[in-house]
């Protein structure tokens, strides 16, 4: 009798056993995608950000979940590829840091979750039907409050810093989204006008166009100089940094990050907490949320950022009155 319960309880010991094993090995580990169009270096608080706040959302990357990093490097052709390769593997959610690369992974897939987290206008780039009802597989986060008037603000604000400035650069990438890049200089066109300032537009495609806007720069000799933000402007950051340091040049970017690097002020949406928002878009997904059903969200945080130790590199004065309003000030 002894020897026949032994017997059945080392069988279902066994039985168990093996069913747990079997079990361990179906569960399913999510595998999520982190697509940018920059490089690791370039945007390396946003994706530290994201991980962070995937880990406060109880993920631990290699444990329960596990993260495809692709980075395109600023070559937008390597898009459609690097999607195609997500998209062999079967991620669940594909995580995008801008519309272009959003678009890259529309045009692969129609069922596999898109989360955006930097983008101008995600209505006027087709990529969602609407900011409360995205309707199809793309949801996320847009960079500007319902408008393009962010530029023109920061051109009011580089004004109010430097009274003096009749001529302003504004350096952008040639615009892949037309709409949205016309639109925004539009409105400095707009606040230019009153403000009694002319405008310079210069727009880089390539490495080698870098020298040859610097070179129009030069010439013209501007009072300040506005950079919007690209992947190939990204990754070029440093090289604009050193151009204004080097020819005593004002600086308003749209990148803190920039700022931290010797550019003068930035003022906008604080693209870190973005990408931070982003990883509760990824979790809701990854719980059942079906993308068109979450609203694309507006920014909720804007920083202005002024850098005095370079303000005091190139020589000029920023009026303690605009010191004040800064949000942070580098000295």
């Amino acid at each position: 009798m002894f020897k026949k319960k032994l017997i059945w309880l080392l069988a279902i010991f066994f039985l168990t056993t093996i069913s747990f094993a079997e079990a361990q090995q179906t569960i399913k580990i999510p595998r999520i995608a982190y697509l940018v169009a920059g490089s690791a270096l370039a945007t390396s608080a946003h994706h530290e950000a994201f991980r962070k706040q995937l880990g406060e959302l109880g993920y631990v990357e290699g444990k329960n979940i596990i993260i495809e990093w692709r980075f395109a490097e600023g070559k937008n052709e390597r898009l459609p590829d690097l999607v195609a390769e997500l998209i062999r593997i079967k991620v669940d959610v594909i995580f995008t840091g801008n519309a272009t690369a959003a678009r890259a992974a529309k045009n692969g897939t129609t069922t596999i979750p898109i989360v955006v987290a930097l983008t101008l206008d995600p209505v006027a780039n087709g990529l969602v039907t609407s900011l409360a009802r995205p309707g199809g597989n793309i949801t996320g986060l847009t960079r500007l409050s319902g408008s393009p008037e962010l530029s023109g603000k920061q051109l009011e604000l580089l004004k109010e810093a430097l009274p003096k400035i009749s001529l302003v650069t504004v350096l952008r990438a040639r615009p892949t989204e037309r709409g949205t890049a016309q639109a925004a200089f539009n409105e400095i066109q707009v606040v230019a006008q009153a403000l009694g300032v002319q405008l310079q537009l210069l727009e880089v495609g390539r490495a080698d166009d870098f020298d040859i806007a610097f070179s129009a720069m030069f010439n013209k000799h501007p009072g300040a100089l506005m950079v919007t933000t690209s992947p190939i402007l990204n990754i070029h950051e440093p090289q604009i940094v050193k151009f204004t340091l080097k020819n005593r040049l004002p600086s308003m970017f749209q990148r803190a990050e920039a700022v931290d690097a010797g550019g003068l002020m930035y003022y906008g949406p604080n693209d870190t907490d973005l990408f931070r928002r982003a990883a509760t878009y990824v979790d809701k997904i990854l719980k059942g949320a079906k993308p068109a059903d979450l609203p694309v969200e507006q920014p909720m945080k804007f920083d202005f950022i002024i850098n005095l130790k370079t303000a005091k590199q190139i020589g000029v004065t920023i009026s303690p009155n605009v010191l004040a309003r800064a949000d942070r000030v580098i000295r």
